[in-house]
């Protein structure tokens, strides 16, 4: 089971924190709020009310023996700062931040973080893609090249079953899931016919996506 420890409690951190848990991870949170840890509680492994900027805070917490620690601190740039250098310095394996902006981040990477989060800049970015894409409904970039998106069966798809189509070989892509009003269908299988009402969870990469929504 892996363990992570979670700094900051607004609605990023604890959002975060509850995901963790309800994956069967074990989370820690902490925050100097003692309202935000009452509210997160009952949905996490510990919460304590502490301050990330006393590395002797972290240190008794056990910090290190975490397999990843989120800071997602909230208004205070320094704040963030502090925790970041404190987990660094107690050798967590993996720091993962948010941030507010590019140069909070440039701040944070020079600090060593691992990984750096701008949610709302991500948000954006994936509702562009998405309302950019044409019939595309949702879409989830995985990494600069590679992505799954949602999408309306292609009218060229219709009573035709995934071993005929051969999307892998001819398109590039894979077909994760199929989604029809409340009903989910992972893998379908290579005899699976799509129907009027199907919507295609397609993983591929860019140029391949963008080939499928021109069908």
């Amino acid at each position: 089971m892996k363990s992570y420890m979670v700094v900051g409690l607004g609605r990023f951190g604890g959002e975060v924190a509850r995901r963790l848990c309800q994956l069967g991870c074990e989370v820690l949170v902490m925050d100097t709020n003692p309202d935000l840890v009452d509210a997160v509680s009952s949905e996490v492994t510990h919460a304590v009310v502490a301050d990330a900027r006393d590395k002797n805070v972290l240190k008794a917490l056990g910090a290190a023996e975490f397999d990843c620690a989120i800071v997602a601190v909230g208004g205070s740039l320094a704040d963030s700062v502090l925790a970041t250098m404190n987990l660094k310095e107690l050798g967590v394996p993996k720091v993962v931040c948010k941030a507010h902006d590019e140069t909070h981040k440039q701040v944070l990477l020079k600090l060593g973080a691992d990984q750096i989060v701008i949610p709302e800049q991500e948000q954006a970015y994936r509702l562009a893609r998405s309302l950019s894409s044409r019939n595309v409904l949702d879409y989830i970039e995985l990494s600069e090249d590679y992505g799954i998106i949602d999408l309306p069966v292609p009218a060229g798809w219709l009573g035709k079953n995934l071993r005929d189509l051969n999307v892998r070989a001819k398109l590039g892509v894979n077909i994760l899931a199929v989604k029809k009003l409340k009903k989910i269908s992972l893998s379908p299988s290579a005899d699976y016919a799509f129907e009027e009402g199907d919507v295609v969870v397609i993983l591929g990469d860019t140029a391949a996506l963008q080939a499928v929504q021109k069908l």
